[in-house]
């Protein structure tokens, strides 16, 4: 239930963002979720894409520095305290989240967030004991071909 992220080192300027996101599109590289992180020099373009190690090996021959880690996409119910449901999930196995945040589209009409837990096996095994849904690689990419 490990899904790929890819973390895409910028020059913090203009139009580096564009370059980007022009680059994906080229490759017929679809984003699925992003988060932009900035400093006074660089940023960071956290994101989960439909075909991650493609997107890689072609962000890579353009120049990128790109990164990789697993995360977990996780279904949230999409109404209030759905996030919270999850979350007391995590402190009662004493999980700590890193970062987390949505996917673009739903799920089986619930919200989807990405999270970075230090040990993904762990969450996975907590979060699945409790009943909660883990999307997979494989059902990101196939969220984005429909």
């Amino acid at each position: 239930m490990r899904v790929r992220q890819l973390s895409v080192f910028l020059e913090n300027k203009v139009g580096r963002l564009f370059e980007l996101t022009r680059a994906l599109g080229e490759g017929d590289i679809n984003i699925r979720s992003m988060c932009v992180i900035d400093n006074a020099d660089f940023g960071v373009v956290r994101m989960v894409v439909d075909l991650p190690h493609s997107a890689r090996r072609y962000l890579e021959d353009r120049g990128f520095m790109v990164n990789e880690c697993d995360v977990i996409a996780i279904e949230v119910p999409d109404a209030p305290g759905g996030m919270a449901h999850v979350m007391h999930r995590f402190l009662q196995a004493e999980v700590n989240v890193e970062y987390t945040y949505p996917l673009l589209e739903k799920c089986n009409g619930n919200a989807v967030f990405i999270f970075r837990i230090q040990d993904v096996e762990s969450a996975i095994t907590v979060l699945t004991d409790q009943g909660i849904r883990l999307l997979s690689q494989d059902e990101i990419t196939d969220l984005s071909r429909e």
